[in-house]
């Protein structure tokens, strides 16, 4: 059974910065594309940052140079390291793995429950 586990959500002002870590069991971080999402309040699930088996990352425009992706293979856990955080910033965010198979139907998704990221003008 695969477990997601968020931490390092929190209150922070404009300009601070937070790392968020996601504890990851019953798979490998390296097999899988990883990634962090957020929801805010009345608004779609969107990605953040992903990182792939084969180290390659991606960032939504908004986030890019502020937001860095990593990852501790000896921990398997996945990290969001967020600096120049801003109030549109503020949302619940999920780590996700997203796992490859070579039949239907060929991927499919695992998530955390969320951690809560507020940012205060």
């Amino acid at each position: 059974q695969v477990q997601l586990v968020e931490s390092g959500g929190g209150l922070v002002q404009a300009g601070g910065s937070l790392r968020l870590s996601c504890a990851v069991s019953g798979t490998l971080i390296n097999d899988n594309t990883m990634a962090w999402y957020r929801q805010a309040p009345g608004k779609q699930r969107d990605l953040v940052a992903a990182i792939t088996a084969g180290d390659s990352t991606n960032y939504a425009d908004s986030v890019e140079g502020r937001f860095t992706i990593s990852r501790d293979s000896a921990k398997n856990t996945v990290y969001l390291q967020m600096n120049s955080l801003q109030p549109e910033d503020t949302a619940i965010y999920y780590c996700n793995a997203r796992h490859y198979l070579d039949y239907y139907p060929y991927e499919y998704d695992d998530w955390g429950q969320g951690t809560q990221v507020t940012v205060s003008s």
